[in-house]
């Protein structure tokens, strides 16, 4: 079969999915008047009904020439600061934060037909925060946090391997410090969109926009 036949019969399926979106409805009465409680509530139900990595947060960033990348981060703490997130500051994600602090996030749970946007500001957490967060750490991932130059071109996996077989060596009977190129970000919320599948594509979409020290609500049309 060539290739191109193998993508249509992908694309030939794709057309074919049908699904029914249900789910409680999502109304301007009903949530919250505050964002962080919201989602709290969500994402305690998300946890309790156990989908798969309920705290995986999908964070966009764009360079300041405007070239956007997104990947997955794990969403680790949230209070009505923000909602925080660590990684390597030397990553690609860490320099386009460093040109462009204007982040989105997205949480996104199909189980549950529900889905949670973000928009704001990325900055950095506190020194003694990410060292606080950073001795929860399996001690192996603390070893990979010293080794590992994110983003970068690596000759192999063996030779990552072995550069962390050298650094285990190096830190035996000792404590695994805090890289200092490893740390935390707080994403600071301009703005939060909760979205609930609904029947007939008809979907409730409730937005939260930051208004001076308070949270103006709105319906959005699906």
């Amino acid at each position: 079969m060539r290739i191109e036949d193998r993508l249509m019969s992908i694309q030939d399926f794709i057309l074919t999915v049908r699904r029914e979106y249900t789910g409680k409805p999502l109304d301007e009465a009903s949530v919250h008047r505050d964002p962080f409680q919201q989602l709290e509530l969500w994402l305690k139900e998300a946890i309790e009904s156990q989908v798969l990595e309920p705290n995986a947060l999908i964070l966009a960033t764009a360079s300041a020439q405007g070239i956007t990348s997104i990947r997955a981060v794990l969403l680790r703490g949230f209070d009505r600061r923000g909602l925080v997130f660590y990684t390597n500051y030397a990553s690609r994600k860490a320099k386009e934060i460093a040109e462009n602090p204007r982040v989105s996030g997205l949480l996104f749970w199909p189980e549950l037909n529900r889905q949670v946007r973000i928009e704001g500001v990325a900055e950095r957490t506190t020194d003694e925060e990410s060292d606080a967060y950073f001795r929860t750490r399996p001690r192996e991932s603390q070893i990979a946090a010293w080794i590992s130059h994110q983003s970068e071109v690596i000759e192999s996996r063996r030779a990552l391997e072995e550069a962390f077989a050298k650094a285990e060596e190096s830190f035996r009977g000792n404590e695994v410090p805090r890289p200092p190129f490893w740390g935390g970000y707080r994403l600071v919320p301009t703005s939060f969109e909760f979205w609930q599948g609904r029947e007939n594509r008809l979907h409730d979409r409730i937005l939260y926009l930051k208004d001076g020290p308070t949270w103006e609500i709105k319906r959005l049309a699906p």
